[in-house]
């Protein structure tokens, strides 16, 4: 490249049309390499091209923030957070979508309150416009929130409820119950391998399952009453007001309180405080489905690069993978 004396600009070197100022790549390779990047493992596209591994990142990690569509924060109304493994070793990242679009609109790393803040301060003066917002039962980012979206109704998804019942209630009750029954092997043996059959929907029984399942709540009175139980609680994300899950939970309460069975007692006094969240769900329709799907993909975005030592490049991927659908 020549250099030259511009009268207005002083000495400089000669500009090309197909080279960017400071650039070590031509305009037509970074561009077939831009292509590159959307289907091949940046290994990959290395050994094509001969490039270094670091400058296809850096490329790539430019055109991932150049392109991403900027979201419309003004008709964002209801959000979906959740958590996913960022690395080995209980390391999390949270995401928060639009569940109206689909798009992820924020990530990043860790899940407490400090961690989640960002995303709150980032939203500003849009956190007024938040009406509700869905999660599984954290209560930092449930707190985070009430802090941030006064007006915001938090939706607890019935998946993780009932989850979180099938560990602490149905597995504890059948341990005990399979402990009662050392003297009587075939009995024991029938309610330790009972798991999955109490845990399993109904409709997803095959029919030797349901007779299976139907003998053994005959004969153990502890596994029918959470099992119904289950079923009971399960009603109330299917109220069709608010009125009526009030109601459905106040009789779900004070028969667990009767039942006598100290796991589901325990587990009714522990999910009391999150009432109102379990509530909310008869006026808004939203759960964490659609994230959890999401959380399947990311996986396999972090697989095909074996990792990723970079977070914000990681997480760039994770949202233009998820731009969202049209309003």
């Amino acid at each position: 490249m020549r250099r030259v004396r511009c009268p207005r600009c002083g000495v400089g070197r000669e500009a090309l049309s197909w080279l960017g100022p400071r650039a070590r790549l031509t305009h037509r390779l970074r561009q077939h390499v831009e292509v590159l990047l959307t289907l091949l493992p940046l290994k990959q596209i290395a050994d094509l091209t001969g490039l270094h591994w670091h400058t296809l990142k850096t490329l790539d990690k430019a055109r991932l923030a150049r392109d991403l569509p900027e979201p419309d924060l003004a008709q964002v109304r209801y959000l979906v957070m959740d958590e996913f493994a960022l690395f080995k070793g209980h390391r999390y990242a949270s995401v928060v979508i639009d569940a109206e679009t689909r798009q992820v609109l924020w990530v990043g790393e860790g899940r407490s309150r400090e961690a989640i803040r960002p995303c709150f301060e980032w939203l500003g003066a849009h956190c007024d416009h938040i009406e509700a917002v869905a999660m599984d039962m954290n209560t930092a980012m449930d707190l985070e929130v009430q802090a941030w979206c006064p007006r915001a109704r938090v939706v607890y998804d019935l998946f993780h409820v009932i989850a979180k019942f099938g560990r602490e209630v149905i597995d504890r009750v059948r341990v005990d119950q399979a402990n009662q029954l050392r003297h009587d092997k075939p009995a024991r043996r029938a309610v330790k391998r009972s798991r999955w059959l109490l845990l399993r929907n109904p409709e997803n029984l095959k029919a030797d399952q349901a007779d299976e399942l139907k003998t053994l709540l005959d004969l153990n009175q502890p596994l029918m009453v959470v099992y119904l139980m289950k079923s009971q609680l399960k009603e109330l994300w299917y109220a069709r007001t608010e009125r009526a899950a009030r109601w459905r939970w106040t009789r779900w309460f004070n028969l667990a309180q009767a039942s006598g069975l100290a796991p589901l007692i325990r587990f009714a006094r522990l999910l009391k405080p999150y009432a109102e969240g379990i509530i909310a769900s008869a006026r808004y329709r939203l759960n964490t489905s659609v994230l959890e799907g999401m959380n399947n993909r990311i996986k396999v975005i972090k697989r095909m690069a074996y990792g990723y030592r970079d977070s914000d490049y990681f997480f760039l991927k994770i949202k233009a993978a998820f731009p969202g659908n049209p309003r």
